[in-house]
Parts: C-alpha cells; structure tokens; sequence
C-alpha cells in the first residue's frame, strides 16, 4: 500500500497590521501590499488590526513619532504636540488581553505602533533625527504578552531564513497547541517523535530534555509534562538553526536508508548534500532527494518527520530556492 507523503496543517491565527494589503489606513491614506501577506491569505486566518484608528485618530493624519524623555517613551504628533502614550498603552493592553486565539504575528516595519525592532526614536519633538531604534508601542506590547509566539514584520520576513524560521516555529507551535487540548500521552509522543529531525537540527541540547520528558511521561502528572516539554520546545525553536545543523540531520537521514539503497546511489545522495554544503545548490535539493527515498520504501516514520515540511509547502515561493544557498 501506498504511504502519502503529504502533511495535513492546522490553520494557525495572525493578528496582522490593516495597513499589509487589507485597508488603506496608513498615516498618508495609502495601503502597504505585501506579496507574503497575500499568500497567506489562503493558509491562516487574518484578524487584522490599525492601532492608531483604534485610539481614534483619523485616516489620512500627521505621521506620529516616538521620543525618548529620560527614561520613558513618548508616542507623539510633532506637529501639534499631541501625546498619544497613555492611549496606545491602554489600546494594546485591551486588545491584546482580549483575544482568545492568535499563534502569531505580522506587524507593520518601522511603524511607531506596530514596528517590532526598527522604530525610530527621536530625542526631540521637533527638531533633529533619530538617535536609536527599537519597538513601537503596539508591538512591544505584543512581545510582551505573547513572549513565546513567532511575531514579525514584513520587512524582515522578506529575508529567507527568517521567513522560514517563523513559518517552522507558526506550525510547529500550533501543533502542539492541539496537542495540549487532546491531552493524550500517546498524542505527545507521536508529535515528538515526528519532529525529532527537526529539534535536531534546531538544538540538540534542549532535545535531550524533550526525550527526557517523554521518556518519563508514565511517571509524571500530565499537566507538569506538558507544561514542561512546552517550556522546552519554546527553548528549542527559539534560534534560526545553522546551516552545518541542517547538513549534520540531512546525513543523518542517509543513514537511516543504510542497506535499502545502494552503493552508488549513497555516493550521489552524499554528494548531493555535499554541494549544498558547500553553496552550489539549493537545500530543497537534497532534502526532496531524501525523501523520495522514503516514498520509495513506503517507510511512514520518516515521511511523518516534520523535517521534510514543517510548513505548507505552498509557502515555498520559487524565488526562495537560491536564498537556501549557503
């Protein structure tokens, strides 16, 4: 019989900024379309949101700054001296407080509400340019109260590795989401043992502790478990992995087909990853190479590693294929 070698994927939650392709509401009256946001559009649901129409400011409007008084952050309009900080704050606590469901973010780049890490912050109402840079209100807020889910802007998602690194961690997190509502054991372990290519690849230190954890999971409660193997995982995925990692897991996928393939197919394969290595061609190359093998062998463990497609592979855009190079 036949072994399907096609995941199915939960429909993970993204708040995401009104201004990425969904409303005109930027401080000008315009929109920001953006290419990933669109493609999304048929694999997450969308609840999307403008900070600034949320305290009531009006579309077009003065463009508002950050300013840094001492120690504290100052949301403003420089035009009029208008302080909007207590109304922001109060906004993005009240939202963000009220939603049930969201497993990550794509925020609005260099945006004074929305921006995650390239805001600029001014000395100065008035005069003067910036003197440092870092996270808009709306999205320090964020990063706050959801500590341990993937947001992003768009600016930086439009760098391979980091787009990648999100979409791994967005449905990888929500799986265990699920998990989490079954509270199943069995549930458990079969999710770990479907990534464990992938938490080696990610961090083989903090994969040690998930086996750990799974190994003893008849021995503890299963709240404490869960509660653990999450912290773990949170652990785990919190770094984009190195490319020598993905070569060291892509090797060690070859073993495992040790004595079904042959000599000379083993020298390509090894070959093949070889040149990835060494930034010739790229990784889907022989990540694909390596699993057909497993479609070949009808071998289910290997096709249900989350390693081959932690990500709807409809994510993949052609263009990403040489950004996978070295």
């Amino acid at each position: 019989m036949a072994v399907s070698s096609l995941r199915n994927f939960y429909k993970p939650v993204i708040v995401v900024s009104k201004c990425l392709g969904f409303n005109a509401c930027r401080y000008n009256g315009q929109m920001a379309q953006d290419s990933f946001v669109e493609k999304l559009k048929g694999y997450v649901e969308f609840k999307t949101i403008c900070p600034e129409v949320g305290i009531g400011l009006t579309t077009p409007r003065n463009a508002i700054r950050i300013v840094k008084n001492k120690d504290e952050l100052i949301l403003c309009d420089p035009k009029n001296s208008s302080d909007y900080t207590k109304a922001m704050y109060e906004f993005s606590y009240d939202f963000l407080d009220g939603i049930k469901e969201v497993d990550g973010f794509i925020l609005k780049s260099r945006s004074p509400s929305c921006g995650i890490k390239d805001v600029k912050i001014y000395t100065n109402i008035e005069k003067g340019g910036p003197s440092s840079k870092g996270r808009g209100i709306f999205g320090g807020v964020a990063t706050e109260v959801f500590p341990n889910i993937p947001i992003e802007d768009e600016g930086r998602l439009k760098d391979f590795k980091i787009r990648e690194h999100f979409l791994t961690r967005l449905y990888t997190l929500l799986t265990f989401k699920t998990i989490k509502r079954l509270y199943c054991k069995k549930e458990l372990t079969s999710f770990h043992n479907s990534n464990i290519f992938l938490f080696t690849m990610y961090n083989k230190t903090y994969l040690k502790r998930l086996n750990s954890i799974i190994k003893n999971i008849n021995n503890e409660p299963l709240d404490k478990t869960l509660e653990q193997y999450e912290t773990y995982l949170n652990l785990a995925l919190g770094r984009i992995p190195r490319n020598d990692s993905k070569v060291k897991v892509l090797f060690q996928c070859v073993e495992c087909f040790e004595g079904r393939i042959s000599k000379e197919e083993k020298e390509f394969v090894v070959d093949t990853i070889n040149q990835y290595k060494e930034g010739h061609i790229p990784y889907p190359v022989p990540l694909y190479l390596i699993k057909s093998y497993a479609v070949r062998f009808e071998d289910k463990d290997m096709l249900e590693q989350s390693f081959f497609e932690p990500y709807p592979k409809g994510l993949i855009e052609v263009r990403d294929s040489g950004k996978a190079l070295n």
